[in-house]
């Protein structure tokens, strides 16, 4: 069993320009690759959660977002970071599934097939479901990420502005 930080992908690693799924809008976002280093140096495995509704909904295709999902993979390999696995929900909200977040679904398959040890995992995203989906799963913390703090936060909950600022708190945390 090994830790691991749990990453939302939309609006934690790369702009999300809503139901994010064309190649053509692949963008990470500023500063994700030095704090996944950091992260990974620290002995770390990283892994995305996300939900995707879109293919759901009909938007997009579960090949369109495995082809995203490749692009994103390459490029942080390229840049010397390693995704151990990447796990998402294709449900919309209303399915009722145990995989969408905030249901701690995506982290327990996570757990099974990397030999994750949750209790000493962290979960970072830019929703609250993000971070309730860690927690619920039974990680040590979870880092709400955005550019406001909000009034009050659940207990193991951290706020940082990036995923920069995640990395710094969860080292400090460690």
């Amino acid at each position: 069993m090994t830790r691991f930080v749990f990453l939302d992908r939309d609006g934690t690693l790369v702009h999300d320009g809503g139901y994010v799924h064309r190649l053509d809008d692949y963008r990470l976002l500023p500063g994700v690759v030095p704090a996944l280093s950091r992260l990974e140096a620290a002995g770390f495995g990283l892994a995305i959660v996300t939900n995707q509704a879109g293919i759901g909904r009909g938007l997009f295709s579960e090949s369109d977002y495995h082809a995203f999902e490749a692009r994103l993979e390459r490029d942080l390999a390229r840049q010397g970071v390693r995704i151990a696995g990447s796990f998402f929900c294709p449900h919309p909200p209303d399915a009722g599934c145990g995989c969408r977040k905030p249901a701690p679904g995506l982290y327990w398959a996570a757990r099974a097939a990397l030999g994750a040890d949750l209790a000493l995992s962290f979960a970072i995203g830019n929703a609250r479901r993000d971070t309730e989906a860690g927690l619920a799963a039974g990680c040590r913390a979870a880092v709400l990420i955005g550019p406001e703090r909000p009034a009050t936060l659940p207990a193991h909950t951290l706020h940082a502005f990036d995923l920069a600022g995640a990395a710094d708190q969860i080292l400090a945390f460690d």
